[in-house]
């Protein structure tokens, strides 16, 4: 009998309140998430909010390497090979990032306490559900990126919003070259609020279990704080490159911030490795990402998801997605074929149909966030 997607359990507490933990259990697969995995979580974590004996929630990975590696592009991938060019909006693209979505949305504003251990690689939709988390834990090993450069999609799960709160430039920089960050980058720019040994998550459980919860937030705020060792974080990478990074894209346009960071002779090995990766990149991603951070520089996080829902189902209808993944993870040829050559080739309508509505504000399927 295979194993459930996700594990939830609920372990009690000194008080007799319980705690529920969900573990992403795909190990093999780096703990991407599936559709069932998205709806499961998203049944279970209403369930303990409405639970007044559920005093706090944990939600990890299974596995050594990886909270989560992503959402299920291959199975992305699937549902565009086998789709007619006259099939109603309501396929699997848009029934998995509207569950996506609206879970990670979910995630922000949870009523209760909820503890997300980052731990290992945490990519993609993976980020979509740490960012969303009230006390996000990071480790030494944490391992962040938005690649979506590499397979022509764009930073999604709402990075378009979470993305522009950090340090001018640097949010439209790491959607435009898939850079990684450790643990010590997760701090520096918001993504997590605590650096936490991997060899204290057991220690950490136990603490919690032996807790009362006359406050929660407070209580799982001390605990956490208990356990905090911010100095076994590896050194930091966008900080001290922030001028570098703020200099590149410091641009009017996508294409000009482009030509800048392809055009750095800097002998760094991080920062050459993001121009790599965007001179092997997706020239449309390029583009859309920059579009998106524009687009929601000051709106609110539920438009921001919004918008993503409709240019992620763009993405899926038209775009170099199919080919991105194909190239990634089925062929596995590393050569994608993308529809430009080059960033300068993109013509403006290209980029303005990706734009085009597929709903109406009172069709939106998250209309209610």
């Amino acid at each position: 009998m295979a194993e459930q997607p996700v594990k939830f359990q609920e372990l009690a507490t000194r008080d007799e309140k319980r705690i529920g933990v969900a573990t992403l259990n795909a190990p093999k697969s780096l703990n991407a998430l599936s559709l069932e995995m998205i709806e499961l979580l998203g049944d279970r974590l209403a369930r303990w909010a409405d639970d007044p004996d559920v005093a706090v929630v944990w939600l990890e990975g299974a596995g050594d390497k990886a909270f989560c590696a992503g959402g299920d592009i291959v199975g992305l991938y699937r549902a565009i090979a086998d789709k007619s060019d006259d099939e109603a909006t309501d396929d699997f693209p848009t029934r998995y990032f509207t569950a996506e979505y609206r879970l990670d949305h979910t995630l922000h504003t949870y009523p209760k306490p909820l503890v997300v251990w980052g731990d290992g690689i945490v990519m993609g939709g993976g980020l979509g559900l740490m960012a969303g988390g009230g006390h996000r834990v990071a480790t030494e090993t944490t391992r962040i990126a938005m690649p979506e450069i590499t397979i022509g999609l764009y930073p999604d799960i709402g990075a378009s919003w979470f993305l522009n709160r950090m340090p001018t430039g640097v949010g439209v920089y790491l959607a435009m070259t898939g850079a990684q960050l450790n643990a010590r980058d997760a701090l520096d720019l918001g993504l997590a609020d605590r650096l936490i040994p991997h060899e204290y998550r057991e220690d950490v459980i136990k603490a919690l279990a032996n807790a009362t919860f006359d406050s929660p937030e407070a209580t799982v705020r001390r605990i956490l704080h208990d356990y905090e060792e911010r100095l076994r974080a590896p050194q930091g990478q966008v900080m001290t490159h922030l001028d570098a990074i703020q200099s590149l894209v410091d641009a009017a346009k996508a294409a000009e911030a482009v030509k800048r960071i392809l055009g750095d002779t800097r002998a760094d090995e991080w920062l050459a490795a993001n121009r790599q990766r965007l001179a092997a990149g997706c020239p449309i991603t390029a583009h859309l990402a920059w579009r998106m951070l524009e687009r929601h520089k000051r709106g609110s996080l539920a438009q921001a998801f919004r918008d993503e829902l409709n240019l992620s189902v763009q993405c899926c209808r038209q775009g170099d997605l199919a080919e991105g993944v194909r190239a990634l993870l089925i062929d596995k040829d590393k050569a994608p074929r993308w529809s430009h050559p080059d960033m300068a080739s993109v013509p403006e309508r290209d980029i303005n149909a990706f734009f085009t509505p597929l709903w109406s504000s009172q069709t939106h399927p998250l209309r209610d966030l």
